[in-house]
């Protein structure tokens, strides 16, 4: 009995005794590296950053090195940007760095480089942010043997419009929308996009094309001619379709503006060609259809005068709704596309800040 109490006693010792050691132990930092385990971490702080054509962003990267692992600090780090495209297969250079040795590439020459805020900091920064830069980023890191990646999205704010030339509706293939836009200072528009303007209220009955190549449309409210009166709100989607024998409308997106955009007031209406010349005379251009979206959208401009429009239609924009100019909702109203030498208008000009 005596020689049981004893070991009770020795094993009560032994455990406090430990135990006190462990409490000593539990404060210090211990790295375990697994036996082939990762020797180098690439982490993007935010998966999302946010801002506006024009404007400049940083996208986060910063990478971590196990300083214990074998022939770690040999190397010289390659830090290399990339954006990925919406088929995923390609990805289109940015920005690579070794060193001392640098490389821009594309329309990003003079516009992009390391913020270097520290030493494992490898984030990027664009300036004069361009409609085109919108999109997923990769920043890959790599020492010798050892790399990894991290994505980052940028965003931008802006407005998505659906689009259709002169013409009529359904006739642009998927090359000709993409123009269409870019003539209308405009973008042509991602699916994320077109899912954002959507649940912020979009609602179109015409089918458009997106940059990753299908074509769809957004419904808030379901009716018989978008799809049938039971189904539910949505973004339809009809596929993927022959970029060069299919046509459709576009979808366009558009951001914040460097300049003026303005109802120039006038004596009298204007035929197309005399509103083109007034604006000149005034300094400026005929203003494109993306310009008064933004101008509605981001700035709240509101007018109930019928203006021209660069592309030949006339449109005014309702951010107060009112009877007589748009009595349910606010919105671009949309005239059409009038007789250009016969129709009188006003008319809607554009002045770029140098």
């Amino acid at each position: 009995m005596k020689s049981l109490l004893l070991l009770v006693l020795i094993s009560i010792c032994w455990a406090d005794h430990h135990s006190d050691n462990y409490t000593v132990d539990h404060d210090r930092v211990i790295h375990i590296q697994a036996e082939n385990g990762p020797r180098l971490l690439v982490e993007a702080e935010q998966a999302k950053v946010f801002s506006h054509r024009g404007g400049n962003v940083t996208l986060p990267c910063k990478f971590y090195r196990d300083p214990t692992a074998l022939g770690s600090g040999t190397h010289k780090i390659r830090i290399k940007w990339t954006k990925l495209t919406s088929d995923y297969l390609k990805e289109v250079d940015v920005f690579v760095s070794m060193g001392y040795h640098k490389k821009t590439y594309g329309g990003y020459q003079g516009r992009v480089f390391l913020k270097g805020g520290s030493d494992n900091d490898a984030s990027l920064v664009i300036t004069d942010l361009t409609l085109e830069d919108y999109g997923r980023y990769k920043c890959e890191v790599i020492e010798g043997l050892e790399d990894d990646t991290a994505v980052v999205a940028l965003d931008l704010q802006g407005v998505v419009f659906p689009y259709f030339p002169r013409l009529g509706r359904y006739n642009l293939n998927f090359h000709e929308a993409q123009q269409a836009c870019l003539d209308q200072d405009a973008a042509i528009a991602s699916f994320d996009q077109l899912y954002d303007a959507w649940r912020g209220g979009l609602d179109w009955c015409n089918a458009g094309w997106l940059s990753d190549g299908s074509v769809q449309y957004p419904i808030t409210k379901p009716r018989e001619p978008c799809g049938g009166q039971n189904t539910v709100p949505g973004v339809r989607n009809y596929g993927f379709w022959d970029k060069d024998k299919s046509r459709y409308d576009v979808f366009c997106f558009t951001s914040n503006f460097n300049g003026r955009f303005y109802y120039l007031i006038h004596p009298t209406k204007l035929t197309y060609d005399e509103a083109v010349q007034a604006c000149l005379n005034d300094g400026a251009q005929i203003a494109k259809v993306g310009q008064i979206f933004a101008a509605w959208k981001l700035l709240g401009y509101d007018r109930c005068d019928a203006g021209w429009l660069a592309d030949g239609s006339v449109r005014y924009p309702i951010s107060r709704p009112r009877r007589r100019c748009s009595p349910t909702e606010a919105a671009v109203r949309f005239v059409g596309f009038p007789d250009k030498k016969h129709k009188l208008y006003g008319v809607y000009c554009f002045r770029a800040y140098n």
